[in-house]
């Protein structure tokens, strides 16, 4: 049975989340502040975690980080906190959903649904090196990527790029994260840069370029490959 780590200091919200998920078949796991959070999901390891940010102690962005140290567990952010900022601070930091509160409980079982079933796929993907999108196929174990039958030549960036968004099809890379993992942390400001690359891919790879069917722009996040 599933188990989802609820984190939460509003007792009422806590609670009402427990009495929501256990009514709908999962088990249940509560932590009040982000220390208790942390050693909750190191004894439990919940299958997702539910995560408010304001938090006593340790906060809710540093709860991420540390999990994101050793696990790829889903996180769902549930926050009060909706200014774009602090959600691009969240999903940087590992967070793969952001719900805002109020919030419909309707809404935030179907976001965990969604993120429970693309940690599924990334699990049963992870030792998979050819992907094939319908429109390219990218592999992953001798760095080559074909269209149409033929071999498509990428440069070492555009090549980084889209290994990353490879390995995490389904899911959005944030701008910081390609920056960092590309061109280094240095760069960590030079948004244009992806702008440029994902244009040059999408001319090397998309049916359409103009309409992107795979290299998809999530604006003022990232990139997501589809």
């Amino acid at each position: 049975m599933t188990l989802v780590l609820v984190v939460d200091d509003d007792i009422q919200i806590a609670r009402a989340l427990r009495i929501n998920l256990s009514a709908r078949g999962y088990r249940v796991a509560v932590a009040h502040d982000g220390a208790e959070a942390l050693r909750a999901a190191a004894k439990a390891r919940p299958d997702l975690v539910v995560l408010d940010l304001r938090l006593p102690g340790t906060d809710g962005i540093s709860v991420i980080s540390s999990l994101r140290a050793w696990t790829v567990t889903p996180i769902v952010v549930l926050s009060g906190r909706t200014d774009e900022t602090t959600k691009i601070a969240a999903l940087d930091a590992g967070a793969d959903d952001y719900v805002t509160k109020p919030f419909g409980m309707d809404e935030l079982l179907a976001r965990i649904r969604a993120a429970l079933r693309r940690s599924a796929v990334a699990a049963r993907q992870a030792d998979e090196p050819l992907v094939d999108t319908g429109s390219f196929s990218v592999d992953l174990g001798v760095k080559k990527v074909w269209r149409q039958g033929a071999e498509v030549h990428l440069t070492p960036t555009e090549w980084g790029m889209l290994e990353l968004l490879v390995r995490n099809r389904g899911r959005l890379v944030t701008q910081k994260q390609l920056l960092a993992d590309v061109w280094g942390p240095q760069y960590a400001g030079r948004s244009h840069y992806l702008r440029i690359y994902i244009a040059q891919l999408r001319q090397k790879l998309e049916p359409d370029p103009a309409r992107p069917r795979h290299l998809i722009t999530e604006p003022g996040m990232g990139y997501r490959l589809a």
